[in-house]
């Protein structure tokens, strides 16, 4: 029978709204805003507290282990910040291993074309998987696991050219199946759609949505606390690669020769502070107009949004006694959130299109089969279960800023100002190197520490590393 799969399709939305599908009314953006906001505050067990309240089953998912990740750094609980991100990162890997198997499995998303987005399994945003190895680099230098951070150097790197081959063979289908359909993808010719959002001049000027000058120029200042320049290079070379004209990054590959002979008692500190909470994603309805055989109907298609907000403090340095350092900001982890999603645009916006197509067409079956009542539920059950993707890992910071100097080691007083005003916090300076990494959040500053970089391990250590290393690249 002549679209005898329509009242089916009726029945899934329905049941859709009733249930949730699987979390799909469940707004995650609502839920971390109170965490959140406990954060501002210094409440990080009550952070915590809400995290759990809300993920109360037995099956936690992405989102949850980078959240309890993030937010167990604040209280320098390395050992359940590095579990937590350990537990996402093997969730990225099951996608990643999917991609390397079977990306056409990935790229039908058929259930999120029914009803939405949401009901997809949450795979993390391009620059969110970077970002998770990324922090557990930083949890393993704190707790002065020198391995597992040449490790996750490592796989940060290689889960870069992962997420590029698959995007490159994404958008190529998105094209393909759009050219089919006749369809367009450009957010452009979205009446009523903030456009300025994805085309702000810092959001087109990035790269991609996926490599940020931290995570390289972190790479770097590794490999050069053990004592590897020629390993050292390469990372502050891409860092400045993503974010040309910074003095700050330029300097950290002019200068890696001279800090070999830095003044005795004088540690090299690399300063990191991150500030703010990273914008959420918003849901924005739009009334696309769609020809059926009974004439046009019209069928609210809800999409993303990220609005633009200020990326952080006008200005901000350090100092300990005499010596000054400006922070400088290079990674703006919401504009890359934004160039994620103008990336994503083009297959949102397809699988839109057939969503409204098939809501519309179900709609004006309704109305010939049943009468106006069907219509009308019909029409309720598409509102109700139109629901733009609004998931994100929230408590990543808005923005990354760093300064690097020589400091006299031991204990001292360090006075950090941003945007005019003082806060002053001790740092005990030892070693070679170290990594002194600073979280504000709402007026609360964070001192997430120890991140003590150990001594240089002998040659013997640093080949047995490498070996580990090759080793797994080649299973």
């Amino acid at each position: 029978m002549r679209h005898s799969y329509l009242p089916k399709l009726l029945t899934l939305a329905v049941a859709a709204s009733l249930t949730g599908c699987a979390g799909t009314m469940r707004s995650y953006d609502s839920e971390l805003k109170g965490a959140l906001q406990h954060t501002q505050q210094g409440n990080v067990d009550q952070a915590l507290a809400a995290l759990e309240g809300n993920n109360t089953g037995e099956d936690k998912d992405l989102l949850y282990f980078m959240e309890k990740g993030s937010l167990t750094r604040l209280k320098s609980d390395y050992p359940n910040s590095r579990s937590a991100l350990l537990k996402a990162n093997e969730k990225i890997q099951i996608w990643e291993d999917e991609v390397k198997t079977d990306p056409d499995k990935l790229m039908g998303l058929v259930g999120s074309v029914i009803v939405n987005d949401k009901v997809t399994r949450y795979d993390g945003q391009d620059f969110e998987k970077v970002m998770a190895t990324t922090l557990l680099v930083m949890d393993d230098l704190a707790l002065n696991e020198l391995d597992s951070a040449r490790v996750g150097i490592k796989k940060t790197h290689e889960r870069e050219a992962v997420i590029q081959e698959y995007r490159d063979k994404e958008y190529a289908k998105v094209e393909e199946e759009a050219k089919s359909k006749n369809a367009t993808t450009t957010f452009k010719e979205l009446k009523g759609y903030p456009v300025e959002t994805l085309d702000d001049p810092e959001v087109v000027g990035l790269k991609n949505g996926y490599q940020n000058a931290f995570s390289h120029y972190l790479a770097g200042f590794v490999y050069e606390s053990l004592n590897e320049p020629s390993m050292a290079a390469p990372g502050y070379r891409k860092a400045i690669e993503l974010r040309p004209g910074l003095p700050m990054l330029e300097d950290g590959l002019a200068n890696l020769d001279g800090r070999k002979s830095k003044p005795a008692g004088q540690t090299d500190v690399l300063f990191v502070l991150e500030s703010g909470s990273i914008a959420g994603r918003e849901s924005v309805t739009i009334p696309l107009p769609i020809p059926t055989g009974g004439g046009l109907v019209v069928a609210p298609i809800s999409f993303p949004v990220i609005r633009s907000t200020p990326t952080g403090p006008s200005s901000a340095s350090v100092r300990a006694g005499n010596i000054s350092l400006p922070l400088t900001t290079v990674v703006s982890l919401d504009a890359m959130a934004r160039r994620c999603l103008r990336d994503d645009m083009p297959g949102i916006i397809l699988r839109s299109t057939i969503r409204a197509t098939l809501k519309g067409t179900l709609q004006n079956e309704m109305n010939k089969r049943v009468g106006p009542l069907g219509g009308l539920l019909t029409a309720v059950a598409n509102v109700v279960t139109e629901q733009a993707d609004e998931r994100g890992w929230r408590s990543l910071p808005k923005t990354i800023a760093m300064a690097r100097g020589n400091l006299p080691a031991g204990p001292q007083e360090v006075v950090l100002n941003i945007d005019g005003m003082d806060r002053h916090i001790k740092v005990d300076i030892q070693g070679e190197h170290q990594l002194v990494n600073l979280r504000m959040q709402g007026n609360h500053l964070y001192l997430v520490q120890p991140n003590k970089i150990p001594p240089v391990p002998s040659a013997p250590a640093i080949q047995t590393a490498k070996n580990a290393i090759e080793a797994e690249g080649a299973q």
